[in-house]
C-alpha cells in the first residue's frame, strides 16, 4: 500500500495543477454561471465531468489490452506520448496566451441543455483520449494493473475537477477577473508547459514495466 500512495499523491497534486489552468472547461463553467446561474453551472460542470469520465473508462479498457499486447504498440505509444507531451509543453513555454475570454451566452438554457453543452464538449473532443493515453501511464506503478489504474487515475481527475468547479461556481466573479489578468495567464501556461516538459521526458526515457 506505501507503494502505491506516492504515484496517487503526484497524480493528485499534477491534475489539480492542470484543472486550474484557464482552457476550455473552465471558460464553459464560468460562461453558464455568469450568463444563466449556479444551477445551469452546476449541470455544465457535471457533464464535463462525466465526458472525462467516459474517456478515462475507455482509455482503461483499451490501453490494457494495447500495452500487454505488443511491445511495438507500447514503445510506439510511449514515444508519440512522449512527443504530444513536450509539444504541448513547449508551445505553452513559448507561446503563453496574453488574455482568456469567457464568453457572453446568448441566452439562458436549462440543466439539460447546460449539461449537454458540457458533456458533448469533452466527448466530441478525440484530444481528451490522447491527453489520458498518453499522461496516465506515468502514474501507475510497476506490476499494478494498467487497466485498474488508469480507471482509478480518471476518478481522481473527475473528482478533483469537481471540487474546482465547486470554487469556480462559488466565486464566479472574482474568479473570472483574477483569470483575466495577463501575468496570472502567462505565468500559468510557463509553469503547465514546464511539468508537460518534464512528464514527456520522463515518460521517454524510462523503460518498459
Amino acid at each position: 500500500m506505501d507503494a502505491l500512495l506516492p504515484p496517487l499523491l503526484a497524480f493528485t497534486a499534477a491534475a489539480a495543477l492542470l484543472t486550474i489552468t484557464p482552457g476550455l472547461d473552465n471558460a464553459l463553467v464560468l460562461r453558464t454561471a455568469a450568463a444563466e446561474g449556479r444551477r445551469p453551472a452546476w449541470a455544465a460542470a457535471l457533464g464535463i465531468s462525466l465526458g472525462c469520465l467516459a474517456w478515462a473508462m475507455l482509455t482503461a479498457l483499451g490501453l490494457g489490452a494495447l500495452l500487454a499486447a505488443s511491445e511495438l504498440a507500447y514503445t510506439v505509444l510511449k514515444w508519440v506520448g512522449a512527443a504530444y507531451l513536450v509539444w504541448l509543453g513547449v508551445k505553452l513555454l513559448l507561446e503563453p496566451r496574453q488574455a482568456f475570454e469567457v464568453a457572453a451566452n446568448e441566452a439562458a438554457a436549462d440543466r439539460r441543455g447546460a449539461f449537454a453543452r458540457g458533456f458533448l464538449t469533452n466527448m466530441l473532443n478525440p484530444k481528451v483520449g490522447v491527453f489520458y493515453v498518453s499522461f496516465l501511464p506515468q502514474f501507475i506503478p510497476a506490476d499494478a494493473p494498467v487497466a485498474v489504474w488508469t480507471a482509478l487515475l480518471g476518478v481522481v481527475h473527475v473528482v478533483v475537477g469537481l471540487l474546482w468547479f465547486v470554487c469556480l461556481i462559488a466565486a464566479t466573479q472574482p474568479i473570472a477577473a483574477m483569470l483575466r489578468r495577463a501575468t496570472v495567464i502567462r505565468a500559468l501556461d510557463r509553469l503547465t508547459g514546464g511539468l508537460f516538459i518534464a512528464f514527456g521526458l520522463r515518460l521517454a526515457l524510462e523503460g518498459r514495466r
